[in-house]
């Protein structure tokens, strides 16, 4: 445990690999797209690492780990998975262990919560609700909420904003750097979990108040 409990009056969630293991859908997705433009299948391995950018970067990734790198190709690529995602979001991915009991718990003592992610509007929203969560949040910030994406700090200060809190009583939990980036950025605390699609051991080196091996530790580190 840390040396002082964190004093935060709103928490921050990414999504992708902290709050949910979206993996299978992402992946179904990708296998559905290789299919039709006839490339061979990625491997789960493969798709975590592409992970965490949003989904026009997971598919540049994708296009180019098969030699494809023509814009006009990755951007068909691209609208051919978001369609493929549309219709598999939500039906596998599942909460990681203890993630809704602890939203209810942390909501139960009265704080303020917001999913900041990279993940676009017209997935995210879908999928908090598929999953019953969406309830938990008092704002939602997507990946095109605002013309910039996490690491930029401006997604986490606008969730702040929406939450009229102060960045500096603000904890985002995450699960990469681009998570640590941007809350350093916006001058809020980071809780990074050691479950999701970043390397452990790396993220144990970034900047971070605490790291949660399980979702329900966080609960330990609040002041």
């Amino acid at each position: 445990m840390s040396a002082k409990p964190i004093a935060a009056e709103a928490l921050l969630f990414d999504l992708d690999g902290t709050l949910v293991d979206t993996l299978p859908d992402l992946a179904e997705a990708a296998a559905r797209t290789s299919s039709d433009l006839g490339l061979p299948m990625s491997s789960l391995l493969e798709i975590r690492r592409w992970v965490g950018d949003g989904i026009a970067e997971l598919v540049r990734r994708f296009m180019a780990a098969n030699g494809r790198t023509d814009p006009a190709e990755v951007a068909a690529a691209l609208e051919r998975f978001k369609a493929h995602y549309a219709e598999v979001n939500g039906m596998a991915s599942r909460p990681y262990e203890g993630v809704p009991e602890t939203l209810a718990e942390l909501s139960c003592r009265g704080l303020v919560m917001g999913c900041v992610t990279n993940k676009d509007w017209k997935f995210t929203l879908p999928l908090l609700e598929a999953l019953d969560l969406a309830p938990f949040f008092d704002v939602v910030v997507a990946g095109d909420t605002l013309p910039v994406k996490k690491p930029d700090p401006a997604m986490v200060l606008h969730a702040c904003e929406h939450l009229n809190r102060p960045s500096e009583r603000a904890l985002l939990v995450g699960d990469s750097a681009i998570d640590a980036q941007a809350g350093q950025g916006a001058g809020v605390a980071v809780a990074l979990v050691t479950y999701g699609y970043g390397d452990p051991e790396s993220l144990r080196r970034l900047p971070a108040s605490v790291f949660l091996d399980r979702f329900p530790e966080l609960l330990n580190y609040l002041a």
